[in-house]
């Protein structure tokens, strides 16, 4: 079922629609396909953010790629999804509609981790809000499939990548189905899945029924009956001896992982924590097993992740012609997110730290994807001579994490049977390359190319690999920081950061004094912004203020702070709704996680990480007394918060 060999996706022959050429900017009205000479368009993409022409929004990512496969492609940006006639303006497409709700998860974007409504939307023209609907790939499939009946529906982008087996929803605190089945489309594709959409595309183009397409890696199908030819082995209980396990006269043939189903993981919180585990042991995309999940009387099947797309292959993504700009059709109007990537660089993808609260490597894999050196010193090149307003300031070249470029296990033969959930933690694997010497000579080629002043990096700083090579954080300090670097040690105390899978704080002590060091060898007065996570699975009130006693002592007054906000599928949320450490085997006999669960339990910890906010004062009085901290109150430096003032 998905072992096919791999083709490069621009070996494709072209559709025959190639004799159209490149279109300035994908249309996103029919006039503008006729201006194009188009009657119809092959696939239109529905995305629930504005339509920017830049590698680093995925419509356009996407639709550029597809282009350049020899498809029409046109854009449905933001539609009104109180009606069907939006999801009609470009006509019926003649292979299928793809749908995603954006950049983020639709609930991400509308509401805060206290489910407070957000106030703007980064991703819409004048940050409005209110252009996108709650569940937006839901509604965008169901009024695509209520247009065009008859036209497949293809899902992507990370709301339908996180979603795609039974998932806690936090916004409704409930186990809610696999995505496919509430958006009733035909096909869900994971990750970065340039693989799968091209094959699928012109599998398509050749008039393949969408239902006979099962074999594509990173597809998720429903089906009433189960496929042939592989091995199920069933997981749906608690059963450590043979926790995915294969059978001995299995290996010549495909297998497949049964996990409990919707119905066991919406009533029982232990398979719940354990279908999870499962999920993520099944990440590695060189030893991952197709996973299925029942759904009453049908089944969610998931084929692997995909296989990494070869540097020669993400260079020619990057490499195609973006116009770097907003659709025309919205004029001069300013739309925030577009501002902050303006001038960045992405140069890799994926992510092996494995941090528990974060979604990337389920979403984007732990294998790190590199481009070439060329093609990323080309693309700055591009935006020096062709995106208006340039300054000479690259504001980022990095990725998800700003220094895993070009890092990797030395040993694919341990790589491609390795089932760790993180290649740092606790410790750098022994396995692990942290040469970063590539990535200083792209540092130091790009702050040398004529008209460029300055390059920073925006991207997080994994400090627990840079400590690695000092060499990299001198080349960073003295060079690519701009007065601050963010850094995200996100706690001091082993209890949380054990479930975060972060690094001990002498790590984050180790990189500072590198930092400082090299910043006063420099000439440069220079400064770490921490980041830290309130209201994280495993952090008691006690881990919060030892934190917040760290933070005074070291001078830290944080402005932004943030509490902890479970996303689907993190691992970090399948402890705030179960109780449970999917990090290791899961135990109904094991006690559970402190989770701090509350209002009255998050609004500390938050109040706690800004202690020096004086309308935070009263809260924290109250509760440190009951905590019996009373020590913390008073006029002395020692003290976290002063008695009350009489103007308070």
């Amino acid at each position: 079922m998905t072992n096919n060999p791999v083709t490069n996706i621009f070996s494709y022959r072209k559709f025959w629609a190639i004799r159209f050429g490149i279109a300035p900017v994908l249309p996103m009205s029919r006039i503008e396909m006729e201006n194009l000479g188009w009657d119809s368009c092959d696939i239109i993409l529905v995305t629930g953010d504005a339509y920017i022409d830049h590698p680093s929004f995925g419509m356009a990512l996407i639709g550029r790629l597809l282009e350049a496969q020899g498809f029409r492609v046109g854009i449905i940006s933001q539609p009104n999804w109180n009606s069907v006639d939006a999801f009609k303006t470009l006509g019926k497409p003649n292979l299928f509609f793809g749908v995603t709700s954006g950049n983020m998860d639709s609930m991400v974007n509308h509401y805060t981790a206290d489910k407070k409504i957000r106030t703007d939307d980064a991703y819409t023209p004048n940050g409005e809000t209110n252009k996108r609907p709650n569940r937006a790939v839901i509604v965008y499939a169901n009024r695509c499939r209520e247009a065009y009946p008859d036209v497949p529906i293809v899902l992507g982008g990370i709301e339908a990548s996180l979603r795609r087996f039974a998932h806690y929803d936090y916004w409704s605190d409930q186990v809610r189905r696999s995505i496919l089945v509430d958006a009733k489309a035909d096909i869900l594709l994971y990750g970065n899945a340039e693989r799968a959409l091209v094959e699928l595309a012109h599998r398509l183009a050749k008039r393949e029924n969408i239902a006979d397409i099962t074999d594509l890696r990173s597809s998720v199908i429903l089906r009433k009956h189960s496929l042939e030819n592989f091995i199920e082995i069933d997981e749906t209980s608690l059963n450590h001896s043979t926790y995915a396990k294969e059978p001995d006269d299995a290996l010549p043939k495909k297998l497949a992982i049964r996990i409990p189903s919707y119905e066991q993981v919406k009533t029982d919180q232990i398979l719940f924590a354990h279908a999870s585990r499962l999920t993520y042991l099944e990440t590695n995309p060189f030893n991952a097993k197709i996973l299925i999940q029942a759904h009453g009387d049908r089944d969610v099947i998931a084929n692997p992740p995909p296989l990494p797309l070869t540097s020669k292959e993400l260079d020619g993504i990057y490499d195609l012609p973006y116009s770097r700009k907003p659709h025309p059709s919205y004029d001069k109007t300013p739309i925030p997110a577009y501002e902050m990537i303006r001038f960045s660089v992405t140069i890799m993808r994926g992510c092996f730290g494995g941090c528990t609260f974060c979604s990337i490597t389920l979403h984007e894999g732990r294998i790190i994807q590199n481009r070439s050196e060329a093609s990323i010193l080309h693309e700055i090149e591009k935006i020096r001579d062709a995106v208006p307003g340039f300054t000479g300031i690259i504001s980022d070249i990095g990725g998800p994490t700003a220094n895993m470029y070009n890092l990797k296990c030395r040993d694919f033969k341990c790589e491609s049977a390795c089932k760790k959930f993180s290649c740092i933690y606790p410790n750098v694997c022994k396995n692990m390359n942290t040469d970063h010497s590539a990535l200083i000579n792209i540092y130091k080629k790009a702050r040398t190319l004529k008209g460029i002043k300055k390059v920073l990096i925006g991207s997080g700083v994994r400090y627990d690999l840079a400590v690695k090579s000092p060499a990299y954080v001198k080349e960073l300090v003295s060079h690519h920081v701009g007065g601050y670097l963010k850094i995200a040690p996100e706690h001091i105390c082993e209890g949380p950061l054990s479930k975060m899978m972060k690094p001990c704080i002498d790590t984050y002590k180790n990189f500072k004094e590198l930092f400082d060091n090299f910043s006063k060898e420099a000439g440069k007065e220079q400064y770490l912004i921490p980041y830290f996570i309130a209201a994280h699975p495993g952090t008691t009130d006690e881990d919060m203020i030892e934190l917040a006693i760290w933070l005074k002592i070291n001078n830290y007054r944080l402005d932004k702070v943030q509490n902890f906000l479970p996303t689907p599928m993190t691992l970090a949320t399948t402890m705030y709704y179960t109780g449970r450490n999917p990090l290791k085997n899961i135990d109904k006999n094991e006690p559970k996680i402190y989770i701090p669960k509350s209002g009255r339990n998050r609004r500390l910890h938050k109040a706690l990480l800004r202690y020096h906010d004086p309308h935070n004062w009263p809260f924290l009085r109250q509760e440190l007394k009951r905590l019996g901290r009373t020590d913390l109150i008073g006029y002395g430096k020692w003290h976290l918060i002063p008695q009350r003032k009489y103007n308070e």
